[in-house]
């Protein structure tokens, strides 16, 4: 989920490519239901082991699909553009494995689920920026990137950083286009910022490009890849217990817009959905998938959308 991307002039980027078991509970209702609960069990499992080699759905209610202007673009679960467009201000000044999780995360459930209750709606709208860095993965014109985590939430800038790290560094990612690389730095000169940041802020930044985020979706505006807490913390239903690939998706969704790909649909039932089509508005057909590329090194695309 998320609004597009907007033109940065710094980068010179190229454009390319679910407690008991069901069974138990219904003990004695008769094989029908013992059967019905077992395809319950196995359908959860499956996408569970799937979701990280397969992908996510965008925010939510809020996907319009939109070119809003030539500067900003919506992307992982598309925002609307408002009706005016002012400069944005930037507010802030050892690669892990894809499947880290987060270390810190707002109130959960009973069943274990944060919730949505326990998010801020906004924050202060600065930053807690990463300390130190990565090495450099990938080849071609090396990019570097600063991750920053709104003060005041209960998310560690650090752990957030191990995560984008190995997203950004898995063999599927855009380094697998031949021309991409990355490294994470704290300081000095950037190409672009992932942020983290309360509902509230996010619209707040992407607003300033003429991007309606609606409190709910992601953007990439400017040298900034805007992530929604909300989104973050509770993914979306299809993503809901796979919150780990759908974070893979929108940094993927997000940075491909910052690397200047625009938005395409599925490419046919059955086949994995791209990284870069607006999965918020439903699958289409596609199933879940949230890599650039296949691991035999292929792009997952797909027609480009309207």
């Amino acid at each position: 989920m998320s609004a597009h991307k907007a033109t940065s002039s710094s980068s010179g980027r190229r454009r390319s490519r679910a407690a008991r078991g069901p069974a138990q509970r219904w003990k004695g209702k008769g094989p029908l239901w013992v059967g019905l609960a077992a395809l319950v069990v196995l359908g959860a499992t499956g996408f569970a082991a799937a979701g990280w080699t397969s992908a996510d759905t965008h925010g939510s209610r809020t996907d319009a699909g939109a070119e809003p202007t030539p500067t900003a673009r919506s992307g992982s679960g598309s925002a609307r553009p408002t009706q005016r467009a002012k400069p944005a201000t930037d507010s802030s000044g050892p690669t892990s494995s894809p499947s880290s999780r987060p270390s810190s995360s707002p109130s959960s459930g009973a069943d274990g689920v944060p919730d949505e209750s326990d998010i801020p709606a906004s924050g202060p709208g600065t930053f807690t920026v990463a300390p130190g860095g990565s090495g450099v993965v990938g080849k071609g014109k090396v990019l570097r990137y600063r991750v920053e985590v709104e003060d005041g939430l209960d998310l560690s800038a650090t752990d957030v950083a191990r995560q984008v790290e190995g997203i950004l560094a898995d063999p599927r990612g855009w380094t697998a286009d031949g021309s991409s690389a990355f490294q994470r730095v704290s300081g000095g000169t950037t190409d672009f910022a992932v942020k983290v940041a309360t509902p509230g802020t996010v619209d707040k930044i992407c607003g300033q490009y003429g991007l309606d985020t609606g409190g709910e979706v992601n953007c990439n505006v400017a040298q900034n890849v805007m992530v929604n807490l909300k989104r973050w913390q509770l993914a979306t239903p299809v993503y809901a217990k796979d919150v780990t690939s759908y974070r893979a998706l929108i940094i993927n969704h997000e940075v491909g817009h910052f690397l200047h790909h625009g938005h395409v649909t599925c490419p046919g039932k059955g086949k994995p959905a791209p990284a870069m089509m607006q999965q918020i508005k439903g699958m289409l057909g596609c199933v879940p998938n949230v890599w650039p590329y296949d691991e035999n090194g292929h792009y997952i695309t797909g027609p480009a959308a309207p």
